[in-house]
Parts: C-alpha cells; sequence; structure tokens
C-alpha cells in the first residue's frame, strides 16, 4: 500500500514540476474501504475503525491509520521542498487542502473537521500556523478562498457565506 501510495504522489508531484497539471486530487482510501493495515498493526478495517464505539482499541487502530497516511503525505510535501522554481521550492508554488469530510465516524458528523492547508500557494498563505474558524463555519468557505488564490475567484461555492478569514498572504479575507 506505501509503496503505491508513494508512487502515485511521485506522479502527482512530477505532474505539478513540469505543469503537467497544478490542479488534482487523490484520495488515500474510499470512504467504506474495508482494507486493513497490517503492515502498521491496524489489522481491523479501516472503515469499522472509524466507527468506533468509543472503544480505545478502535481509536488507538484509527490513529495508526491517520498517522500513516499523513506520513505519506508528509513525504510528497517533503519532496516538493527540496524542487527548486524560481525564488523559491514547488511546495511555495503549490496549495494542497489534506483531510476528512468527517470529524468523527461513529457519529457521522462534519463539524470541526480536521483539515490542513500546506504549500505556499505561490507567497499567498502564511503556514506554520493552527487557524479555528468560528463555529459553524461551511468548509466551502475555505474552498472558495482556495479558488481566489487560484485565480477563480467566485462569489459563491456550495454553501460558502464567504472566504475563510485567518489564513494570511495578500490575498486573503481577513
Amino acid at each position: 500500500y506505501a509503496d503505491h501510495v508513494n508512487l502515485m504522489l511521485d506522479i502527482l508531484t512530477l505532474a505539478f514540476q513540469t505543469d503537467a497539471t497544478r490542479v488534482a486530487t487523490f484520495m488515500f482510501s474510499y470512504e467504506k474501504s474495508a482494507r486493513s493495515y497490517a503492515e502498521i498493526e491496524a489489522p481491523g478495517a479501516h472503515h469499522s475503525s472509524s466507527h468506533h464505539g468509543g472503544k480505545a482499541e478502535n481509536h488507538a487502530q484509527l490513529v495508526r491509520i491517520n498517522t500513516h497516511h499523513m506520513a505519506l503525505f508528509a513525504r510528497m510535501l517533503e519532496r516538493m521542498a527540496a524542487i527548486e522554481e524560481g525564488d523559491g521550492t514547488l511546495l511555495d508554488n503549490v496549495m494542497f487542502c489534506y483531510g476528512s469530510g468527517i470529524s468523527d465516524g461513529n457519529r457521522h458528523n462534519h463539524d470541526d473537521l480536521p483539515i490542513l492547508v500546506a504549500g505556499g500557494a505561490g507567497g499567498t498563505l502564511q503556514g506554520g500556523r493552527h487557524v479555528i474558524a468560528a463555529d459553524k463555519t461551511p468548509i466551502c468557505n475555505l474552498y472558495l478562498d482556495m479558488l481566489a488564490r487560484c485565480g477563480a475567484a467566485r462569489d459563491r461555492f456550495g454553501d460558502s457565506t464567504g472566504r475563510l478569514a485567518g489564513l494570511g498572504g495578500p490575498e486573503s479575507a481577513g
């Protein structure tokens, strides 16, 4: 699994580096994945682990899986940070949204989503911070802000109520 994911993320990095594309999506696994991760001591199915039922062993397994996915993603970011591009790096010139549409699989809720925004977006993002959006802020506010940073400004996207404040940089709404 890790070899396959790393190969796919290497191809994505190469596509960005060569300007074959600057827009992509990648899913580490689909929502109802029955995949187990015996190689990281998480032998149960990913999906059923997310329906943890409050059990510590299910939480621990889910943490191992999420940490594994995050390490694979971090490897790609490190590779992009090592590729010179213009006055900076490839990572300085891209923007990623990494996360999940559900914060607690047991309850299927979509509040307090675990979202990471990485990259410099051509100098428009200020990194190295933890930004907490106001309660009930739609995730589409982030997507609207990301669109604007890519030069595709829109007044609305999905259920957005405006651009997400607090990301920093000259293109930020706040």
